[in-house]
């Protein structure tokens, strides 16, 4: 379960999640280009991994756009808590493209490496420009991951969480390729496709924990302890609640619709336990700006 936001404003979160995309999109568009075309130049399969990568990102920062788009669309009849689930679907998005850009690049790094090593295709010489390329991208891709995290944080956007991890996938990746570059260089060649074969597992390991993370979100993972223990802890204050039996949240974009059941002196009239219940929900307001909307459920203490 994420932090509450900290962007109060809509448009000032909106505007947040905007730039973290904006600068992950053209970054890649300049990553793909130059590191395709040194890795071509080059004769480095690891680069050129690398560079296969970007392009996969690029691709789906386009995707990621359109779905932000559509997440800020108003609720309708149909979809009463508005359209902020998409910001998820769009995270589910990131990883199918993350992990189906690893399986193509494992087996093409792989193959070619075997076939090097076993004396079946011959080896050209990389140039040290692709290792520089390589040592550049990491540098950049840590800036991004340090602001993109940092977003993601303050806005608890789903997908620009997913977009953060995916730039620290790329610097892993980056330094893999720097790597069997460096090796290559050395007189190694075999080993340059291998690291191409090793960028991929790392971005196969990011797309799998970007699945399963938005996977769980959609099929309303009950909330973690801590906030569990928070809304029982702000409950305990409530004069007139006795025990608290149930804390079920469901997550609608950034924010959360809770549902409390909670228990009262039988012998209180109803107009009364609707008086605690009402002083339930606006001590949840007031303690919980990410939480939209609470429903509960009193009934009494010796049932």
């Amino acid at each position: 379960m994420k932090e509450p936001i900290k962007l109060e404003s809509p448009e000032a979160r909106n505007d947040a999640c905007d730039f973290a995309v904006d600068i992950g999109l053209y970054s890649n568009i300049f990553l793909a280009l130059l590191k395709t075309i040194v890795g071509i130049a080059g004769h480095s399969a690891a680069l050129l991994a690398d560079g296969i990568n970007s392009t996969s990102d690029f691709i789906y920062y386009v995707a990621v756009k359109i779905f932000i788009r559509l997440s800020r669309q108003p609720a309708d009849d149909e979809h009463p808590y508005g359209h902020a689930q998409f910001e998820t679907i769009a995270a589910l998005v990131v990883g199918a493209f993350i992990i189906t850009t690893g399986v193509a690049i494992f087996w093409e790094s792989a193959d070619r490496g075997w076939h090097i090593y076993a004396g079946s295709a011959e080896a050209s010489k990389v140039s040290i420009y692709a290792l520089w390329t390589a040592l550049f991208t990491i540098a950049l891709k840590f800036g991004l991951a340090v602001k993109t995290r940092g977003i993601g944080a303050l806005t608890g956007n789903p997908v620009v969480s997913a977009l953060a991890k995916d730039h620290i996938n790329d610097i892993m990746a980056s330094a893999s390729a720097a790597a069997g570059i460096a090796l290559a260089l050395a007189g190694y060649a075999w080993v340059d496709p291998l690291a191409g074969a090793v960028v991929a597992l790392f971005i196969l390991k990011t797309g799998v924990g970007i699945l399963k993370e938005s996977a769980m979100e959609l099929m309303d993972t009950v909330p973690g302890q801590e906030l569990d223990a928070q809304i029982r802890g702000a409950l305990a204050g409530v004069e007139g609640i006795m025990a608290v039996e149930e804390v079920r949240a469901h997550r609608f974009g950034p924010h959360y619709t809770v549902n409390l059941k909670f228990c009262v002196d039988g012998s209180l009239p109803v107009k009364r336990g609707d008086q605690i219940a009402t002083l339930a929900e606006k001590t949840i307001y007031e303690k919980f700006h990410h939480i939209r909307k609470v429903y509960t459920h009193f009934h009494p203490q010796e049932r």
